[in-house]
């Protein structure tokens, strides 16, 4: 039986981190509505204490959306958690997502502390966010390089304390994918108390191993992964929400589930990347303008008699409206003919041939071939045969 693994959307707040990327609060409502049609089952809404924006936007999120959990983040410190519990007061279900920094970088270059005082400070924390009545998840920053021992005392304390969830955040993107899973299994292993909790995995994509990261720490018993919108994020980005849901989705095998409703995707992807201002790369995987085109002449002949040669995600299982053939140089004979048909021309033999050597004259000249010049070649070609 497939395991379910929750899905946490942090789109608003850790993928609003761009510079030059901020939303208004009826811009972030906007989104959020669309999120919980998307299935996504926690929206980290804001980061409360961190501005009145902020604050407002957790508020009004709560209040706009009934079937998923809202979060706000907050540090280890009383006030952060004061402020993110009166956030999410009109919250149907809501969490607190409190942390501190675990590994030696962090403890020793940012917190100026020790081991044992992180330690004490995470716990702390945590019981204080249980008291406010609301689910607590704990982040242990820059997870993916703390020390192994001194990250499972941490993990098993804020547990005690009160944890429902437990976040494991390869927060620079340093580690490698077989390194993380391994990290993620250590745990679920040797953590006396894990099964209290539910682990995360929240990933960053400095190495581009953002997505290969957070699968291999689900494959090793993580059950919530962490995510954005197109991968946006803090300087590299972070873990994309549409190729998590579609690897899932394609690898029935890993019997992991979503509740994402992946034919929503695409509509979602533009209205982020419209809101925020960040267009999507051409070669982005499930979402980019090339996901589904085909430009070569060997993969459009492949695609054009059987799909699945070239695609193993059909377009409208993301909402994309359908495959594309570009033509271009690269092009040969087959996908010519496709398209000068849905143009209402039919060629064969000689005919397509002189057609075909005039279409790559014009090909070497322009990067892309259009209908238009299709229908300039397809108006000379009488005279070109006679």
């Amino acid at each position: 039986m497939a395991k379910k693994i929750q899905i946490f959307d942090t789109t608003l707040r850790d993928g609003e981190q761009v510079p030059g990327c901020q939303l208004k609060t009826e811009e972030k409502i906007v989104i959020a509505r669309e999120l919980e049609l998307l299935g996504v089952d926690v929206i980290e809404a804001g980061f409360p204490i961190s501005s009145p924006g902020d604050f407002l936007s957790v508020v009004e999120i709560s209040k706009a959306v009934k079937k998923v959990t809202v979060c706000g983040l907050t540090r280890a410190k009383k006030d952060d958690i004061d402020v993110a519990a009166e956030a999410l007061r009109h919250a149907h279900r809501g969490r607190i997502h409190t942390g501190i920094g675990s590994s030696d970088v962090h403890i020793k270059h940012k917190f100026k502390s020790t081991r044992q005082q992180v330690l004490e400070q995470g716990a702390w924390a945590v019981a204080y966010a249980k008291s406010k009545g609301y689910e607590v998840e704990f982040f242990a920053e820059d997870a993916g390089r703390a020390d192994l021992t001194f990250l499972s005392q941490l993990i098993e304390a804020v547990i005690a304390a009160g944890a429902d969830v437990v976040n494991i955040p390869d927060t620079t993107g340093y580690c490698l994918p077989n390194l993380y899973g391994k990290r993620i299994k250590h745990l679920v292993e040797n953590v006396k108390n894990i099964d209290q909790a539910i682990i995360s995995v929240h990933c960053h994509n400095d190495l581009g191993l953002a997505t290969a990261n957070t699968i291999s720490g689900l494959i090793n018993g993580a059950r919530q992964a962490e995510v954005t919108i197109n991968g946006i994020g803090e300087r590299a980005g972070n873990t994309s929400l549409e190729e998590v849901a579609m690897i899932l989705q394609v690898h029935r095998d890993l019997e992991l589930t979503t509740n994402i409703k992946s034919e929503k995707i695409y509509a979602i992807s533009k209205l982020v990347s419209g809101m925020m201002r960040m267009p999507v790369q051409a070669n982005k995987a499930i979402v980019g303008a090339n996901a589904f085109a085909h430009s070569s002449g060997i993969h459009q002949d492949g695609f054009l008699k059987h799909a699945e040669n070239y695609e193993i995600i059909n377009p409208a299982q993301v909402g994309v409206p359908s495959s594309s053939i570009v033509l271009t140089a690269r092009s040969g004979r087959a996908a010519l003919k496709h398209r000068m048909e849905l143009l209402g021309h039919k060629y064969e033999g000689e005919e397509l041939n002189t057609l075909y050597e005039n279409f790559l004259l014009v090909a070497d000249e322009k990067k892309e071939v259009k209908d238009e010049d299709l229908q300039v070649l397809a108006a000379n070609l009488p005279v070109l045969v006679r």
